[in-house]
């Protein structure tokens, strides 16, 4: 506040010389500010990224192919692996109770010849084991497809809907953020009719990253 005054008295001081002098007619002064004397500043700053870190889903590939393995007279089965698939949590603050989770969802098989589609309900995985980490991070149950048989009670849907690959393993009491990298890949299998129309055929599974809490 001090200097804010003494500011405004300066000018103030200097516009009162000016019409004084002017009136008398005396020798020129220096108008208020002196153009020919200022000077600039550069202003700078380095602001810094907030070092909290992200939550990430990254796979090792776009594609990946099935080959005919274990077919009988009735069925025609084909067999492949999953690209890795790998989460990675660099995350600081993250608040209690959050947990997150890898699910994947297949679309129908179509073929590039105008073949009949063939149901996503028939593609199922198996996910590996995570050798990562101390239990934290666990791989989702096995998937069968629709026209085999299951496993488990109840797990012959195929990858339809949306169906955990790796999910954080810790309960409601301590899910919380735990920085990280988990990975983890899946055996895939198509079931088929032996009369299946021959032909090449595409579906897009989509994998994805969740966070919920409790």
């Amino acid at each position: 506040m001090t200097i804010k005054k003494s500011t405004v008295a300066r000018c103030a001081a200097g516009a009162l010389g000016g019409l004084l002098l002017v009136g008398v007619g005396t020798a020129a002064f220096a108008a208020y500010p002196d153009a020919d004397g200022t000077s600039g500043v550069d202003v700078s700053v380095d602001i810094a990224a907030v070092q909290n870190g992200a939550l990430t889903l990254t796979v090792d590939g776009t594609a990946t192919t099935l080959a005919e393995n274990g077919s009988t007279a009735t069925d025609r089965v084909f067999t492949g692996a999953l690209p890795r698939v790998t989460v990675t949590d660099t995350r600081t603050d993250v608040p209690a109770g959050s947990y997150w989770y890898v699910t994947g969802q297949a679309g129908d098989f179509v073929g590039t010849n105008s073949q009949p589609n063939i149901p996503a309900s028939q593609l199922g995985w198996t996910p590996a084991d995570i050798a990562e980490g101390n239990g934290e991070v666990a791989p989702g149950g096995e998937v069968v497809p629709s026209n085999d048989s299951p496993t488990q009670p109840g797990n012959n849907t195929g990858l339809v809907d949306g169906t955990d690959l790796l999910y954080m393993a810790l309960d409601s009491a301590d899910a919380k953020a735990v920085q990280g990298s988990w990975s983890t890949t899946a055996n895939l299998k198509l079931k088929t009719s032996s009369t299946v129309a021959p032909g090449s055929y595409s579906s897009l599974l989509t994998l994805s990253l969740f966070e919920d809490s409790f």
